[in-house]
């Protein structure tokens, strides 16, 4: 994304076989940052880039790298100071988030050979001299992927992690249940991953109106795929190096249907054979607001924060039909019992419970905008995705909102003509519209626009069934939703962005992103 200032200077820094990194003695927590940026140039470039921790009385001088602490409470954790001199350059920032910032700059001012996952040959190792201010104008950076509908493999996910930070992105978002898989283990519960995990088959092509009414074609191949709590760890620990926060996200009280197929005395007829969803849409079958369905969400939430140690947990809440409520003679009685006139307040009541544990584990639950109806819980973060209403809704709450809204941040809509573009959900989200998005509703006043956190653009998977695919539908428009989420409003046309994105296709190409290239301009 485009820094807040940027400065062109004259001249330019060569890195040489005797350029060194040096970082103040007095951070420790550095040294990775350092050892991370060197480890990918010294790979491009065959440069040794060594690197060492030295006092200030200690540095040499000329033809370095210095990284150096800013003077307290002076810049934010995300902020840095990029200063790019002939004879030295210089980063300045408050925490190591702030330094990989800077190096994720300074790797984009060198040539595009710096992201080869091989030796470069014949490649000048210059970065222009340049000033750079930076700093982001949201807290949440976020992009979701759905590996509820297709299964997506750790070192994809790792993939898409580094890519992320490339971006300045902070926040993946990983939606690992629904109703067509259960996606992580839980030790508690081993027919989540037996049972939950597989599906007998999937739909072919797009469901008709409704999707349930659908006849027509499976393809008959059985498929699942899950993580275990070990690759999950590992995951966690990659993005937390790449300073990454996972937003884990546990589906409830609908989109149940692979827990129900594991366990189903969670739903409302115990002696149902439930599966997995072989289509897409929206099932019938939700949790039933019993005590034995809560005590089983907070034993799996319980796992879940343990291996999350992120502060939100995200829970859905969205699409929760209420046939099986209004017709089970138990939750007809437990809402005269708790006062409840309808359905959308019972769901409230089963979110509010949900929440209290959430809360009372030093964590914070967020949901879709669904959660608003009936009654937002005391400490919920609402993820507008219907627009923005319930966004300016939750904001004048007092509530804090992340923005996501679907007509302008779902990369699984055609980003092309849908006749010569692969199978999508539908809907049309063109890069420039992506771009033109701007986070905060005009109908806020100042004071309740400090409730919108940030934004988020999601990929569902329902038509995105390998990561070749799952690139190609969240780049280049996820390069549009980072401009938006860090850039300073109105920072630039969508022109200059275009031509600065079509530089970066160089630095893409060298990381292996199939993303699509062929419709940068489209309207």
């Amino acid at each position: 994304p485009l820094p807040s200032k940027l400065v062109p200077k004259e001249g330019q820094f060569q890195f040489t076989k005797a350029t060194r990194l040096i970082w103040p003695q007095a951070d420790a927590g550095l040294k990775p940052v350092v050892e991370g940026f060197a480890a990918q140039l010294r790979k491009a470039s065959g440069l040794p880039l060594e690197y060492f921790s030295a006092n200030s009385t200690a540095i040499p001088k000329g033809g370095h790298l210095y990284f150096i602490e800013a003077a307290p409470g002076k810049m934010g954790l995300e902020d840095y100071r990029l200063t790019i001199e002939p004879d030295r350059i210089g980063i300045v920032a408050a925490s190591p988030k702030g330094y990989f910032y800077a190096t994720q700059t300074l790797l984009q001012l060198l040539p595009a050979e710096a992201f080869s996952p091989e030796l470069a040959r014949k490649v000048e190792w210059t970065a222009p001299c340049v000033q750079v201010e930076d700093q982001p104008r949201f807290g949440y950076r976020g992009l979701m992927l759905d590996v509820g509908r297709h299964f997506f493999p750790v070192a994809f996910i790792k993939k898409y992690i580094d890519l992320l930070a490339l971006h300045k992105m902070n926040t993946f978002h990983w939606h690992l249940t629904d109703d067509q898989g259960w996606r992580i283990e839980i030790k508690k519960y081993p027919r989540l991953t037996q049972v939950g995990s597989r599906r007998d088959s999937t739909i072919v092509g797009h469901a008709s109106r409704g999707n349930l009414a659908y006849t027509g074609k499976y393809d008959g191949k059985p498929y699942g795929g899950f993580y275990t709590q070990d690759e999950i760890r590992e995951v966690v620990r990659y993005a937390q190096s790449r300073f990454v926060t996972i937003v884990p996200e546990i589906e409830l009280p609908g989109h149940a249907l692979a827990a129900l197929s594991a366990y189903p005395e969670l739903g409302a007829n115990p002696d149902k054979r439930y599966r997995p969803a072989t289509t897409w849409g929206v099932m019938d079958d939700v949790f039933l607001p019993r005590e034995q369905t809560f005590q089983f969400l907070e034993n799996v939430l319980t796992e879940v924060m343990a291996m999350f140690p992120g502060e939100y947990i995200h829970i859905g809440g969205d699409e929760c039909p209420k046939k099986t409520w209004k017709e089970s003679s138990f939750c007809q009685e437990l809402m005269k019992k708790e006062g409840l006139k309808d359905e959308h307040e019972l769901q409230s009541y089963f979110i509010r419970r949900i929440d209290k544990f959430i809360t009372a584990k030093g964590r914070k639950m967020i949901g879709w905008d669904e959660i608003l109806e009936g009654g937002l819980s005391p400490n919920a973060t609402v993820m507008s995705w219907r627009g923005i209403k319930g966004g300016i809704e939750a904001a004048r709450q007092k509530h804090d909102v992340i923005m996501t809204p679907s007509t302008f941040f779902y990369l699984d809509y055609y980003q092309g003509d849908s006749k010569t573009e692969p199978l999508s959900i539908g809907g049309y989200l063109p890069l420039r519209k992506v771009y033109s998005y701007e986070p905060i509703p005009t109908e806020l006043k100042p004071e309740e626009a400090k409730y919108i956190q940030g934004a988020q653009a999601n990929i569902w998977s329902e038509y995105i069934a390998t990561p070749a695919q799952a690139e190609y539908m969240t780049y280049p428009r996820a390069c549009a939703v980072a401009e938006v989420v860090w850039s300073l409003k109105d920072c630039c046309t969508f022109d200059d962005f275009v031509a600065r994105l079509k530089v970066h296709f160089k630095r893409l190409d060298y990381l292996g992103v199939k993303y699509d290239g062929a419709h940068v301009e489209a309207n």
